[in-house]
C-alpha cells in the first residue's frame, strides 16, 4: 500500500497505507476513546480542546466508547458533562456496560443492573485486595492501592478533587497501586501476581491489578455486537499510554496523542499506528479530524469510508 498526501479535487483515490480495513465498502465509524492524557487532559482533566470534535461526533451520530481504568461512577458523572449515551468499558476493560435498550438483540452474558445491560469480564474487587496482599508477602515490600488510601490520600496523588476521589474509590474489578524502588521489584510484583492468575498493567500515576482482562479484550465484546446490529464497522481508537495497547490492537485505526512532556508513549508499534501532534485533547481533535475528513465515496453523512491519510 503507498501513502497519500491530501491533495484537494484528487481522481485517482488508492487505499493508503495507515488504514487496515480488508475492503473499501462502506462502513458505520465506532470511535474508543481512553480518557486521562487522552480526551482529558492529564492534570486539569479538562476536555475543552476536543469539544468542537465531540460536537461533530455527535451530529454524525457516531459513538464514542470510553475505554478507561476509571470507574463506572466517575464515567457516569463525565458522561453526563460530554453528553454522552454510549456504552462504555471502565477499570482496564473489568466490565463493560451497555444502556439496556442500546441494541435490539440483548447482549449475551449480560446481566441487568441499574438501568445498564453489564457484561463483567474482571474478577471481584475484594479478591484483588487479598492479591495485593499476597503479593506483598511474596517480594517483601509495601503495596499501597487504593483500598489502603482515604480520599484526602487519593485526592493528593492524582490531583482529583475530594469530590472526584471519593468517585474513584468506588473500585469494582481494579486495585490501582504503587510500586517504589527500581525495575527489578516491578517485574517481582508481576511474577508474584501471575502466580495468581492476576495482571499487573501500568498506568499514568499507578500500576493496576487486574483479573487477567485488559482493554482489547472488552473492545472485541462490544465490536462484535456492533457488527451484529449494523453488518460493517470501522473502528478508530485514540489513546496515549501502553495501558491503551490492547484497545488499540483490536481496531482498524489506531492513535496515539503525545504525552504531557511531549513525545509519544514507547513500546508502541503498530500497522497502520497515526502519531497525533497534539498534547491530550488537542491531539484527540486532531485524529478526529483525519477520521472525518470526507472522500468522494461518502454519499452519507451518517456514513463513513474508511480511506486516512498518512503524511
Amino acid at each position: 500500500m503507498k501513502s497519500r498526501a491530501p491533495v484537494q479535487d484528487q481522481t485517482n483515490w488508492s487505499k493508503p497505507q495507515g488504514c487496515r480495513a480488508s475492503d473499501p465498502t462502506l462502513h458505520r465509524l465506532v470511535l474508543f476513546t481512553d480518557l486521562d492524557g487522552t480526551l482529558l487532559e492529564a492534570t486539569t482533566y479538562q476536555f475543552d480542546a476536543a469539544r468542537p470534535a465531540l460536537a461533530r461526533l455527535r451530529g454524525q451520530a457516531i459513538p464514542v466508547v470510553i475505554c478507561t481504568s476509571k470507574t463506572r461512577a466517575e464515567v457516569e458523572a463525565l458522561r453526563k458533562k460530554l453528553g454522552n449515551h454510549d456504552p462504555f468499558i471502565v477499570e482496564n476493560g473489568g466490565a463493560l456496560y451497555i444502556p439496556d435498550g442500546y441494541f435490539k438483540s440483548t447482549p449475551a452474558g449480560s446481566i441487568i443492573r441499574d438501568g445498564y445491560r453489564v457484561i463483567e469480564m474482571g474478577v471481584p474487587y475484594s479478591r484483588l485486595q487479598e492479591g495485593l496482599r499476597f503479593i506483598e508477602r511474596q517480594v517483601g515490600m509495601s503495596l499501597v492501592g487504593f483500598g489502603d488510601m482515604t480520599v484526602e490520600d487519593i485526592a493528593k496523588a492524582t490531583g482529583l478533587s475530594l469530590q472526584d476521589a471519593e468517585l474513584a474509590r468506588q473500585r469494582e474489578y481494579d486495585e490501582p497501586f504503587l510500586i517504589e524502588h527500581t525495575h527489578l521489584w516491578r517485574r517481582s510484583v508481576r511474577r508474584a501476581a501471575q502466580r495468581l492468575g492476576l495482571t499487573v498493567i501500568p498506568g499514568g500515576r499507578f500500576f493496576h491489578l487486574v483479573g487477567g482482562t485488559d482493554k482489547g479484550r472488552a473492545c472485541r465484546v462490544l465490536i462484535d455486537l456492533y457488527r451484529k446490529e449494523w453488518g460493517s464497522v470501522f473502528t478508530a481508537a485514540i489513546g496515549d499510554s501502553l495501558n491503551d495497547l490492547p484497545m488499540l490492537e483490536v481496531v482498524d485505526w489506531p492513535f496515539l496523542v503525545e504525552r504531557p512532556w511531549g513525545g509519544h508513549a514507547e513500546g508502541i508499534a503498530l500497522e497502520g499506528l497515526t502519531r497525533l501532534q497534539g498534547i491530550g485533547p488537542a491531539g484527540w481533535a486532531e485524529g478526529v479530524d483525519k477520521l472525518l475528513r470526507p472522500s468522494p465515496f461518502q454519499p452519507d453523512p451518517f456514513i463513513f469510508h474508511p480511506f486516512p491519510f498518512t503524511y
